[in-house]
């Protein structure tokens, strides 16, 4: 059964500057909270990306505050600063211009595997939605603004869709605020439970078949149908005027 026409009446028509702030403070709450770090884009396919500005927290950013930005970071639209970090998400939508979305932040589990230099076992099904490769990226190799170290970055990323940045947090593509929104959501909660399965004294070898691990490793991310609409909904619930 095809359940997209009951899923889309589940909310408003947003635009992607709707879909950007929603995304932003649905991620807040998920635990993409570091202060005035991360940053969202969203390639446009005309030369240009909507990000969020400078200065502002995910939880308090509106859709009126989204920049339009160039693939130099220049400032096309929108009268706030561009965050400090940008080069990281230009250089992926240079060398990748295939993908829609990408979000970067320092969530306390992701960060924490990152520091590690370790990727996490998927501990349980929920934590395997999404989909997407997950690679371990050492791209402290310059500052966070310096185009030439997050071009490294993102060529040592490869093909993936997820990646633990070593010693600073991770990075999450997809071709979708749906598609992002979950792989970003099971990241962390992969990293989140195969840390406390390790602390347990478990051990950290996951109990899911390697079939179904594969299977759900490619998945795009779109089709658990109604994930996103409920977090939109949350939202819209805490902040009736969000999108006006």
């Amino acid at each position: 059964m095809d359940f997209t026409p009951t899923v889309e009446k589940l909310i408003p028509d947003l635009s992607p500057r709707d879909e950007l702030v929603v995304l932003a403070r649905a991620l807040w709450r998920e635990g993409y909270n570091d202060h005035l770090a991360g940053h969202i884009t969203v390639n446009l396919g005309d030369g240009t990306l909507l990000c969020n500005p400078w200065l502002l927290t995910w939880d308090e950013v509106r859709p009126s505050q989204v920049l339009r930005i160039d693939l130099e970071g220049r400032v096309v639209e929108g009268d706030w600063p561009v965050p400090l970090g940008i080069p990281l998400h230009l250089e992926m939508h240079k060398l990748r211009p295939d993908v829609a979305w990408a979000v970067h932040n320092h969530p306390l589990y992701g960060t924490v595997w990152a520091d590690m230099g370790e990727l996490p076992e998927v501990m349980d099904q929920s934590s395997a939605l999404g989909g997407g490769g997950l690679a371990l990226v050492n791209e402290y190799d310059g500052p966070v603004n310096d185009p030439a170290s997050a071009h490294r970055a993102v060529v040592q990323m490869g093909n993936a869709d997820n990646a633990l940045l070593a010693g600073h947090g991770v990075f999450v593509l997809g071709g979708s605020a749906r598609a992002v929104h979950q792989r970003a959501v099971a990241l962390e909660q992969r990293c989140q439970r195969a840390w406390h399965v390790r602390a347990a004294g478990s051990g950290a070898r996951s109990p899911l078949p390697g079939a179904f691990l594969d299977f759900m490793a490619a998945s795009d991310g779109e089709g658990f149908l109604g994930f996103w609409e409920a977090a939109v909904r949350a939202e819209l619930r805490a902040d009736p005027h969000l999108l006006d």
